[in-house]
């Protein structure tokens, strides 16, 4: 079971690198990360996966940034980090994904997102559609 652990700059190469090869994660410079919410997953003190969110209103956030190395997807890495959000008080979560990102929209579907709207062209290279979604608790 992984260790979920606030991030600090001693994890940047490794979050750089796990984005790096997760083409449907945002691309961002990791650094960019330390004034938002930045959780890493550590498994044998490697670091594994991260998680990123922003509060943006009173009683709502918004998920920047999900991502868990390939070779360690598929064991609930994900689930655990997205924990640390689905248990604020603030229930009111949001996030973009991909139109095309069809593993992430049923991942998030499965834990309690609903699609609630769509952005044209809210994605770049290559320009594509962002599906809205809200976590619903209920």
């Amino acid at each position: 079971m992984p260790v979920i652990r606030r991030a600090g700059p001693e994890d940047f190469d490794a979050v750089a690198a796990i984005q790096s090869a997760s083409p449907h994660a945002a691309q961002w410079p990791v650094a960019e990360y330390m004034p938002y919410e930045f959780m890493v997953a550590l498994e044998v003190d490697a670091v594994v996966g991260f998680v990123v969110w922003r509060m943006v209103a009173e009683g709502e956030c918004e998920l920047l940034n999900l991502a868990v190395a390939a070779a360690f997807r598929r064991r609930g890495i994900a689930r655990q980090l997205m924990d640390a959000i689905l248990h604020l008080p603030e229930n009111q979560i949001f996030l973009e994904v991909r139109e095309s990102n069809q593993a992430a929209r049923m991942f998030y579907k499965s834990i309690g997102f609903q699609e609630v709207s769509i952005r044209r062209e809210y994605y770049r290279s290559p320009v594509e559609v962002g599906i809205v979604m809200k976590f619903h608790s209920c």
